[in-house]
Formats: C-alpha cells, structure tokens, sequence
C-alpha cells in the first residue's frame, strides 16, 4: 500500500529549509503532496499561483512529490488525497508547543492522520520565510536561504537587486 505524506504551509516564500524537508520527506514517502494553504486571514507577500510556480520550480527532478494548493481543514485535505501523514518541520521548542497542539487537534478530527515532526537540518534550523522576507525588504542578501529563482522574485517584489 502506498505512504503518501502531505507537507502544509504558506510557503511564502519557500526556503531552502522548505527544500530540506521536501527531498527527505520524497525518501520516506512513497507520494508527497506539498500543500500550500490559502489562507484569506494573512497577506502573503506572494500570490499562490507564484507561490506554486516557485514551489513546482524547485521539486523538479522529485518524482514523487507533487505542489497542490487547498482551503479548509487540513485533515479533510489529507483525506481526500489519500493522504495518512502530515509533515511538520520543527526549528525549536516554541514551534515544538504550537505544532504539538496542532497534532493532536488533527488526530482528534481524524483518527487515521499521524503527524510526522522533522527537525530541518542545522544550517536551516533558524529560517523562516518571514526573516526572509525582512532581510530580503531591507536589502540584505537572501542567496545563502533560498533558491535563485526564489531570490530573484523577492528582489521583484521589493523593487531590489538581491
């Protein structure tokens, strides 16, 4: 029987954090469903369609992984694709604690849904699209956190070379 794992966020934009966990994830599981939320409550920086361009852009060469975008319960997401795991990344204890809360929310709405917690790896473990939205707005060089393409739009966004 098939693994399939669905890996939620805004995503916006994606960092090579984003990336670490997608290709272990694509080891693990047999289907990876990277599932961008639109969520009407924030104001992404990124439409989702971009989002999923840059998304799509960088899973290139993973065949088992696959760039959606959903609204609505996560766990009603996962079930209609198929979807038993839910992947959370973990930098620190304080993300420990939300995610934690989430987990078990989600199990309660669905006893089949297990989430997986993966800790990105060290040089990552401190990033997060918003630091590098902030860094990327005030001029900063981002090369180092996201793909190029990624880096590119974002001096798009701020009227910058990044």
């Amino acid at each position: 029987m098939e693994t399939r794992a669905v890996y939620p966020g805004s995503f916006d934009p994606v960092t090579n954090g984003h990336i670490d966990l997608i290709q272990r994830s694509a080891k693990l599981f047999d289907k990876v469903i990277v599932a961008i939320l639109k969520n009407m409550e924030k104001a992404p920086l990124f439409t989702v369609k971009e989002r999923m361009e840059m998304l799509e852009e960088v899973v290139q060469g993973l065949d088992n992984v696959s760039v959606v975008a959903f609204s609505g319960l996560l766990v009603d997401f996962a079930g209609q694709v198929g979807a038993s795991i839910i992947i959370r990344g973990i930098r620190a204890v304080s993300d420990y604690e939300y995610e934690l809360q989430m987990a078990l929310m989600n199990r309660r709405l669905s006893n089949r849904m297990e989430t997986v917690f993966m800790i990105p790896a060290e040089s990552y473990s401190f990033l997060s699209s918003r630091l590098v939205r902030e860094i990327a707005q005030h001029g900063g060089s981002i090369k180092e956190f996201v793909p190029g393409g990624v880096e590119r739009r974002l001096g798009e966004k701020f009227g910058l070379q990044l």
